[in-house]
């Protein structure tokens, strides 16, 4: 028993599949604690939901790339009486262009959004979401499945929160603790606006919106599954890694990545540095 109030925390909730995976677990009447690093973005989509007769949601504002950053949530929901039930791992970023000649600081940035901000987070109310039968819900890419030349750090980032999810789906399930990992093609948000990318490169075969993306992670999360690829056309490119030799994957990605702005993208990530959050 705990004094604590339940609440799904979703991070990087201030756009794109983040506010749309709010949108639906609020429909289906979880309390929200929105975090991200643009207050305004947060508080236009709470003042939504509670316009929708929900709840309002609580809104943690804070920059998700600093290292004390899940710490510092902890600390405002523990201010407002609040525990996690659900965490959403949604906050993100990538890099487009050869890890030599990418600047250094922004890639070890990166890797402490995507890998350690999401280890952190999905590790420190275990208690919590076991206490309140509930679990994680970590947001990861078609990239996580393929090697990444010309957006390495990126792909690495993306193939940890894949494996690590994945393994402790199988971890905490003795605990009554439900993880999933969700692994989108390209989405047409803000990731790739702020990019710079065409586009054309986000409404491609493989393409889905943010809310069929935010409703497949969120059935697939409520019915306890591991893994979660939305759309047909992603699900068979994901299992591609299981046929095709290395070197000829390696080759593929290398080819998408320096191809023009014209072309298809199919895992279609940035050219320059993009948040999701």
């Amino acid at each position: 028993m705990s004094i604590f109030k339940p609440v799904t925390l979703i991070t990087g909730a201030s756009s794109g599949i983040g506010a749309a995976l709010a949108r639906v677990f609020a429909e289906n009447g979880h309390e929200i604690a929105l975090v991200a690093r643009r207050e305004s973005k947060l508080a236009a989509l709470a003042d939504e939901i509670a316009a929708g007769g929900r709840k309002r949601p609580y809104v943690v504002t804070i920059d998700l790339t600093r290292t004390d950053s899940p710490a510092r949530i902890s600390h405002e929901l523990l201010m407002h009486g609040l525990e996690p039930a659900v965490i959403v791992n949604n906050a993100g970023f990538g890099l487009l262009g050869p890890a030599a000649e990418l600047d250094r600081a922004d890639q070890l940035a990166m890797i402490d959004l995507n890998v350690r901000t999401l280890t952190d987070l999905s590790l420190r109310w275990v208690e919590s979401l076991e206490r309140h039968r509930g679990g994680l819900l970590n947001v990861a890419s078609i990239a996580g499945f393929f090697p990444g030349p010309g957006m390495a750090v990126y792909y690495a980032t993306k193939a940890y929160a894949l494996a690590f999810s994945e393994a402790l789906h199988r971890e905490l399930a003795p605990r009554g603790v439900r993880v999933t990992v969700l692994c989108p093609g390209p989405v047409p948000t803000e990731f790739q606006a702020r990019a710079g990318i065409d586009e054309r490169r986000a409404k491609g075969l493989l393409a889905c919106s943010a809310e069929q993306v935010a409703r497949a992670g969120f059935h697939g999360f409520m019915r306890g599954r591991r893994l979660v690829v939305p759309g047909l056309a992603t699900k068979l490119l994901s299992v591609l890694p299981r046929f095709v030799p290395r070197g000829v994957l390696l080759s593929m990605i290398h080819g998408i990545q320096q191809a023009p702005a014209k072309a298809v993208e199919p895992p279609g990530w940035p050219r320059r540095r993009s948040h999701r959050s």
